[in-house]
């Protein structure tokens, strides 16, 4: 079935590569060995034999132009790994380690992290922010016949025709729809100028599916593209002004999304800005603070959506240093931290229906798992892609410097 659907895909869609760590993940914890995805209880789980291990692989970017997501992704998962260190498989208590390897946010460097993770005899992996490395490191995991667990890699073909990569996170086209119709519905948009990096397959992949449906709508698409490693956006926001568009859609990566509203701040530009996954980081909303912009993105998951877990989230973050660091400095919740908490979850059901960490077990397991997360429901389809069909909107309350939230969207416009 994977064969046919990417076949489908490779004719009817334009990849979209990205989002889409570093750090220890602490060991000791305080939740009952089959919490729920907000526990935060006090029972002490049954200690692990010795020798009794399961590793999970984290396939993150800590170096890179993705590091901060790929950091904050695996917050989460170190998070959870304090709260919940043991697992209960097959009669036996199992210690949970997470052993991490870099995939340097490029997909030349993720097939030798991948390989990496494969050495080190892990049981699964999870991750990677950022679409384009996990295509790059997936055969490998596939070659090795070790399951990978998708966080917020949201391009179609990630798991299209490699059967042992699942994802728990919406897909690009699906974003896109959502966003399209978010700009129709909010600000009655009939024409949008979208700018994203040339070359990059996750800008161009969603920008593509952004005017399918914007179009289709009877809207006009005026698309424009810069280069690699541009520093001076002020001629395409200039344009989007002099075009008199309604909206400006911009799916690109965090550093540039931080330069891209720096300047349009330094501009004056009134029109709204719509961003990706990617946009939804402290970083860029740090950029829009004290200015008149208008910032909304889709996103996974909301401060606010799970009280329990953000208390202990906030917590976590400000008693470490490195947590503290790794979060920008600050504490605000990153949808990503919130996916990475549940994809740790999600392994841990896997293990558990798998009864050990045997890695052809779990790989067979994933598909028939389903949780309840702190960012909705999480269930697989038959190509392991996860069953959602809502998406998040919040925008960058520019006076306080923190997200607000707008509401929540499906791709139907509702």
């Amino acid at each position: 079935m994977k064969k046919l659907i990417v076949a489908l895909l490779t004719g009817a869609m334009v990849l979209s590569l990205a989002a889409c760590g570093g750090g220890s993940g602490a060991a000791g914890g305080a939740a009952p060995a089959d919490s729920g995805a907000g526990s935060t209880g006090a029972a002490a789980p049954a200690a692990a034999a010795s020798g009794d291990v399961v590793r999970i692989g984290v396939f993150e970017p800590s170096t890179g132009d993705s590091a901060s997501g790929g950091k904050k992704e695996a917050l989460g998962m170190q998070y959870a790994n304090k709260l919940q260190p043991t697992v209960e498989a097959g009669g036996k208590t199992y210690q949970v380690e997470l052993v991490y390897a870099d995939n340097g946010s490029s997909s030349d460097k993720a097939p030798s992290a991948a390989s990496e993770l494969i050495g080190k005899d892990v049981s699964l992996v999870l991750g990677s922010y950022g679409s384009g490395v996990s295509m790059a490191g997936g055969p490998k995991f596939e070659e090795a016949g070790l399951a990978a667990i998708g966080v917020t890699c949201t391009n179609p073909n990630v798991t299209a025709g490699n059967d042992y990569y699942f994802r728990i996170c919406f897909l690009d086209n699906f974003q896109a729809d959502v966003l399209a119709n978010f700009a129709m519905d909010k600000f009655s948009a009939k024409k949008a100028y979208c700018l994203g990096e040339n070359g990059n397959e996750y800008d161009q992949g969603l920008i593509a599916f952004f005017k399918q449906v914007f179009e289709g709508a009877g809207g006009t698409v005026i698309s424009d593209s810069f280069p690699t490693n541009n520093s001076d956006f002020t001629s395409y926001l200039n344009k989007a002004k002099s075009e008199g568009v309604d909206v400006i859609f911009t799916p690109v990566s965090i550093a540039y999304a931080k330069q891209i509203m720096e300047q349009a701040a330094s501009l004056d530009i009134q029109i709204p800005f719509l961003g990706s996954d990617t946009l939804d980081d402290n970083m860029v909303l740090e950029a829009t603070k004290g200015t008149n912009l208008q910032l909304f993105v889709s996103t996974f998951y909301q401060e606010g959506g799970n009280e329990e877990f953000d208390k202990g989230i906030k917590e976590y973050i400000n008693g470490d240093n490195a947590a503290l660091t790794a979060n920008g400095g600050n504490d605000t919740i990153s949808a990503v931290t919130a996916m990475g908490y549940d994809a740790y979850f999600v392994a841990l059901e896997a293990i558990k229906a798998a009864g050990g960490p045997d890695k052809a077990a779990i790989k067979g397991a994933i598909g028939g798992v389903t949780y309840e997360g702190v960012s909705g429901s999480i269930a697989f389809d038959p190509v392991g892609d996860a069953v959602r069909d809502t998406a998040y909107i919040k925008t960058a309350d520019t006076e306080n410097g923190a997200w607000a939230f707008e509401k929540v969207q499906s791709g139907s416009g509702n």
